[in-house]
This record gives structure tokens, C-alpha cells and sequence, in this order.
């Protein structure tokens, strides 16, 4: 069948609480998509659209912000794929909560999975594919800022927090917010056509090239375990962090042995100390990349690294941005 006379109904899960966004954004991605194609082929017996759908019988979603949408139609109706939204939480302890009161939604998910309809979730709604089980054994990403969480939650799940999309055998789940426009984007490229999608990418100022969400990784807004060693590792390694920096040493001033550290680190940042303290690294090379003129070589000594270089390789591997060019993107103007 040609683009032409394609057919893509994209299902969305009537979620109460959810982030609008997320529900209104892929409408208008798939609408414009639409239109473009109409403009381009007054002819085209192309029909793409979006359909809500709900697991209570309700007429319309109530939004987190008290906005209602619809109208809200039965999970029988016909679709190529269901998208389940996120929703707003205060902290993951709320967040876990209300996965708690999506029960219907959930049962919902298992049984379209079971009628052969692909599943995606976005942003923290992967946790709603989390609980179903539809997801163990499976490779996922999520929200960058709970990959703590949904790691202790769902270890039977392989998370791949920095990864933008993640497809595993007909269940995607996306990372935060705005990772499910690329989604629906990539969706069109693939079940209609690539050049009405980038069209599309290109009015609504989207980057369809967006692979990752290392860039946007921010350690000082991701959920961190509360523990009064790791409390005392932060304050330590903060205020030291750009001088050079022993295991022992770190141990020495938590008052614990080293053994004891590295199983700490690994129960509760699912990591190294070196490995963290790396992390801690990155994060001030990336604030003062932000917000300050220093050269890179000053930015490097001020991060606690004496070979540039070295530090170059680790500052990729970790944002997928190269310095000059994160600079480029995030600084304060």
C-alpha cells in the first residue's frame, strides 16, 4: 500500500492526572502531519488521527491542571497503537503512589497487550507498563530524573535511562515529556512516510535526530537516596571535588571502611564511588560550561582533572555532547 493510502490511528490512554502534553502534543503532530499531507496531495486518501480511550467508561480525561478532554471512547475501538501518558507527581513517593490508583488503567494495558495492540509509554506512564509486567525481561528508558526509582522498583527490567526511545518486542517506552513527539514522528517515518514526517518536524521546530537524553541530565534535580552516609559522601565530595580524590580517602571521612562504601554506593546510586564521583564531575564542567566564560582547561582544573583530554572522552561519553558544543546549546546568554 502507498503512503497515499495509508491508514495510523494512534490510541491515547484517558488518564486523570495526566500531563496534557502529552496527550494534546501527539495530536497535533499527527493533525499537522495530516494537513501537510493534504496540502501536499489534495487528493491523498491518507488518514491519519488520534483517538482517546478509557478503562473507566468516563467521557472525558481530566488533566493535572483541572482541564478536561475528550470525547473518551471505548478500548474496543480500532487502533494501531496505544500511548499511555505521563502524569503529574511532587516527588517519586507521590509518583508511586498514584501508579497505585491506575488500576483499571493497568489491567486495561494487559489486556489490549493480549489483543495484539503495541503499547508505548511516556515519561513516567512507562511505570503504569512497569507494574503491568509487560515489561520484564525487557530493555526500557523512562524519565531520566527516576531512573533510581523505577531501577529499585522493577529490577527485572533493563533500564537504559539515557536513551530517548527504547522498542522491545512491541512494548516502547520514552523518556521525558517531550521524547513522545519524537516517538510519533519516528511512528509516521515508519507506517506512512519519512519525508511527510521530517515536513512535519521542520513546522513544529522539532529535532527528529534526538537520540538521547544524556544532555538534559541534571544529577541536581534527579531523586537521590536518603541516607545520612550518603548525605555526608555529598557534602564531602562537593566541597573537594576539584582536588584529586581517593576511595580511602572519601571512606576515611564517612567514617566507614572501604568495603562498606562501595557496598553503600552500589545499594543505593546503583554505582562506584569513582564512578559517581565522575558523575559529580561532569555536572560542575556542565554548570560552569552554562554560566560561566572560563576556558575548558580552566573548567577541567576547577573539576578536579589535570589531562583535558581525558576528561574531553569523559564528558562525551556522558552527555553525547562534545564541551564546546553542550556550551553551545545550554549556556546562559
Amino acid at each position: 500500500m502507498s503512503s497515499s493510502d495509508a491508514r495510523l490511528r494512534i490510541g491515547l490512554l484517558a488518564l486523570d492526572g495526566s500531563v496534557l502534553s502529552s496527550l494534546t502534543g501527539p495530536m497535533d503532530v499527527v493533525r499537522i502531519a495530516q494537513k501537510l499531507a493534504e496540502v501536499r496531495d489534495p487528493g491523498t486518501r491518507l488518514r491519519m488521527d488520534t483517538v482517546l480511550v478509557g478503562a473507566r467508561g468516563q467521557s472525558v480525561a481530566v488533566g493535572s491542571g483541572g482541564l478536561s478532554i475528550g470525547p473518551v471512547q471505548s478500548p474496543e475501538v480500532a487502533m494501531d497503537v496505544l500511548l499511555v501518558p505521563g502524569f503529574m507527581h511532587s516527588s517519586a513517593e507521590d509518583m508511586v503512589e498514584k501508579v497505585a490508583g491506575y488500576g483499571p488503567e493497568i489491567e486495561l494495558l494487559r489486556a489490549l497487550h493480549l489483543r495484539g495492540v503495541p503499547l508505548v509509554a511516556n515519561c513516567c506512564g512507562t511505570f503504569l507498563l512497569a507494574e503491568s509486567g509487560l515489561l520484564d525481561g525487557r530493555h526500557a528508558t523512562t524519565s531520566w530524573w527516576l531512573d533510581a526509582t523505577f531501577r529499585k522498583r522493577y529490577p527485572r527490567i533493563q533500564l537504559d535511562v539515557e536513551r530517548m526511545v527504547v522498542e522491545d518486542g512491541g512494548v516502547t517506552t520514552t523518556g521525558a515529556s517531550t521524547a513522545v513527539l519524537s516517538y510519533v514522528l519516528q511512528l509516521i517515518a515508519q507506517k506512512v512516510d519519512p519525508a511527510l514526517a521530517q515536513h512535519a518536524a521542520r513546522m513544529m521546530l522539532i529535532d527528529p535526530d534526538r537520540q538521547s537524553q544524556a544532555p538534559y541530565i541534571s544529577l541536581a534535580l534527579t531523586e537521590r537516596p536518603r541516607h545520612s552516609l550518603s548525605e555526608k559522601a555529598e557534602q564531602f565530595l562537593q566541597k573537594e571535588l576539584h582536588r584529586e580524590l581517593s576511595i580511602a580517602e572519601l571512606a576515611e571521612f564517612c567514617g566507614t571502611s572501604e568495603r562498606s562504601l562501595l557496598r553503600h554506593f552500589r545499594q543505593h546510586y546503583d554505582t562506584s564511588p569513582l564512578a559517581h564521583i565522575q558523575h559529580l564531575r561532569v555536572e560542575r564542567a556542565k554548570a560552569l560550561l552554562e554560566t560561566t566564560l572560563l576556558s575548558f582547561e580552566e573548567v577541567v582544573e576547577r573539576c578536579g582533572y589535570s589531562d583535558a583530554s581525558s576528561f574531553r572522552k569523559l564528558f562525551k561519553r556522558a552527555t553525547s555532547l562534545t564541551p564546546a558544543d553542550y556550551r553551545d546549546r545550554f549556556r546562559l546568554r
